[in-house]
């Protein structure tokens, strides 16, 4: 048992960089359970373990008394001058208790702790590599699948990406090596846990700090970001250098900067924005390429009204509303898309003006005026160049009545010209 023990001392302390003492200190708590059950009660019990020889012994300071009633708690004065002759009544004295069968409970016990002390080790040395390291970007390997969550082996240690981290849109098998966003390392009901993400915004923020070294050396700023991960994302960048074209820099030449961030969000759509102090300015650059029409700001609802034309309708709205709602939380504002009615309201006030004029002229009810001019017949000039079943079939009226509305155009027409 003692060469098993020191063995066992040397291979933690020098493969673990677990200290002797502590291991020590683990396995004498341990020893000292197990002998409390082995040997019964025993006053002020206590585990020595020499850390050269690895010799274990239980020692009990006893109780010199005249006659013994509690054997596990006192000693005779006979006995007790047998083990130190200055003894006297009253004097409690260190006596070893360890039982002879004990070599053996010592070594399970002893490897119990020593492992049990280890996995404790390593939790806490998780803990402070990586409680300064939130926010940063590790890779790992995925090793595999507890429920929905995904456990990722670092090297060293094993994190968890929760589902709630996850990119629905992203398939992860066993060996598949991945980048992920450190989000937190929480103390969780096994130990320090290192919490990763993909799903993040600041893992997307993080990416382009890596890639774009205008971004790093604080030359361009990353002024926001919404995401809808393995969609859609929207960042907006801002310099304060006019000389830097803050997009541009993001972008890369040919697209290089931002395809390798592409590439690592397995497509996801990004947009880099031009930010703007001007809210106005800033939503219309952040729904390009859609076309607006009108915007009107409300500051007090911090609310944006957008009028597009229909065309444009659902490029801005975005698909199930995408567009719209990364514009939203970029932005900071409510927004609103409206498809823009101005030019139909301006189209229907002609229609019935003309058809009010020509109502009056022909003397004929102006919803009979009104399909005229919808059919392309909206002056007396087109209406006699038509036949009168032309205008029957136009307005729905008969033949006779038809030729009234001919006459009466004839009429208007011949008076025009004779002016």
């Amino acid at each position: 048992m003692n060469s098993d023990l020191i063995s066992g001392l040397d291979y933690f302390e020098r493969e673990k960089g677990i200290k002797r003492e502590v291991l020590i200190e683990a396995v004498q708590n341990a020893l000292l359970s197990a002998s409390k059950k082995a040997i019964g009660p025993a006053r002020e019990m206590r585990i020595e373990i020499d850390s050269k020889t690895g010799e274990i012994r239980a020692i009990a300071t006893l109780l010199v008394v005249e006659n013994v009633t509690n054997p596990h708690d006192e000693i005779a004065l006979g006995k007790a001058k047998a083990i130190k002759p200055s003894a006297a009544l009253g004097e409690g004295i260190d006596v070893e208790v360890t039982p002879k069968n004990f070599g053996r409970i010592a070594a399970q016990t002893a490897k119990q702790a020593m492992m049990q002390r280890i996995r404790q080790a390593e939790k806490e040395m998780v803990y402070d590599e990586f409680k300064d390291r939130a926010g940063e970007i590790v890779s790992g390997t995925v090793r595999r699948f507890e429920r929905s969550d995904v456990i990722i082996d670092l090297g060293k240690f094993e994190a968890v990406m929760p589902s709630r981290e996850r990119v629905q849109t992203e398939d992860y098998n066993v060996g598949d090596r991945i980048r992920a966003y450190v989000v937190a390392v929480e103390i969780g009901p096994r130990g320090p846990e290192i919490i990763l993400s993909r799903s993040h915004p600041n893992f997307v923020r993080r990416l382009f700090e890596t890639e774009v070294s205008e971004i790093a050396d604080k030359t361009v700023e990353i002024r926001g970001i919404a995401r809808e991960a393995g969609y859609r994302t929207k960042i907006a960048v801002h310099s304060e250098n006019d000389k830097v074209d803050p997009v541009g820099a993001c972008v890369g030449m040919k697209g290089s900067r931002v395809k390798n961030i592409v590439r690592e969000l397995n497509s996801e759509k990004v947009d880099i924005i031009r930010w703007s102090e001007d809210t106005k300015e800033f939503v219309l650059e952040a729904l390009k390429p859609a076309k607006v029409k009108n915007v009107t700001l409300d500051p007090v609802k911090r609310a944006v009204l957008i009028r597009v034309d229909e065309d444009q309708l659902s490029l801005a709205i975005g698909k199930r509303g995408q567009n719209a709602r990364l514009t939203s939380r970029l932005v900071g504002w409510d927004i609103n898309i409206e498809k823009d009615e101005t030019a139909k309201e301006a189209f229907a006030q002609s229609v019935s003006k003309a058809a009010g004029g020509l109502a009056a002229a022909l003397k004929i009810d102006e919803a009979v005026a009104r399909k005229l001019i919808t059919a392309g017949m909206n002056s007396p000039e087109v209406i006699v160049g038509a036949e009168p079943q032309d205008i029957a079939d136009a307005t729905g009226v008969d033949l006779e009545t038809a030729q009234t509305i001919f006459n009466s155009a004839q009429a208007e027409y011949q008076k025009g010209v004779s002016q």
